[in-house]
């Protein structure tokens, strides 16, 4: 879930990353401030992510700790629920086109991805058309096996997608695009 935690306590120390944690960072920015080159990018998001907190707080910023894979099978609910909502399900989480490894590029660099404003935007718009109880409703109990109380599950899955929402919201309203990165 997205929060204003260092870098640190997010999990990646300054110099290095930490294995046992995972993270999917998204941060928004201008389309023409991107250069589309994984290694400027890479290096963008690392220092994206090193300021997380202060991106956070200034809401052009978000993140995901360990449980993205389950948000987006959360938002694949949606097929179920034929919210009339196409495939602009999978874009909040693994949606955008994944930036290819240059030749001069670190090989063990994190993945990224680049969702375009127009996807954004389709993002943002779907965020707002879900309704997440219907989400759970359909989804919750396949992803409620986290060995905790089900509805402490509940809740950090709906504060996710109520932070996915703002995010994306604000992102589409400035016609951001987002990028991507898997820290691990």
């Amino acid at each position: 879930m997205g929060s204003a935690r260092s870098a640190r306590e997010a999990g990646r120390q300054p110099g290095g990353l930490v294995a046992l944690s995972i993270h999917l960072h998204l941060r928004a920015t201008a389309e023409s401030e991107i250069r589309d080159d994984h290694t400027w990018l890479a290096a963008f998001m690392a220092e994206a992510w090193d300021n997380h907190p202060d991106e956070y707080a200034a809401g052009v910023a978000d993140s995901i700790e360990k449980v993205f894979n389950s948000v987006h099978d959360l938002h694949a609910a949606a097929e179920a629920l034929g919210a009339g909502v196409g495939s602009a399900w999978t874009l909040p989480v693994f949606g955008g086109r994944p930036v290819a490894y240059g030749a001069d590029a670190d090989p063990s660099g994190p993945p990224l991805m680049l969702l375009e404003s127009r996807g954004v935007s389709q993002a943002a718009d779907f965020l707002t058309a879900v309704s997440f109880d219907e989400l759970w409703n359909v989804a919750g109990a396949e992803l409620g096996g986290w060995m905790r109380d089900e509805e402490q599950v509940r809740q950090e899955f709906s504060d996710i997608h109520r932070d996915l929402q703002a995010f994306y919201g604000r992102a589409a309203s400035a016609g951001h695009a987002v990028v991507k990165a898997v820290w691990a």
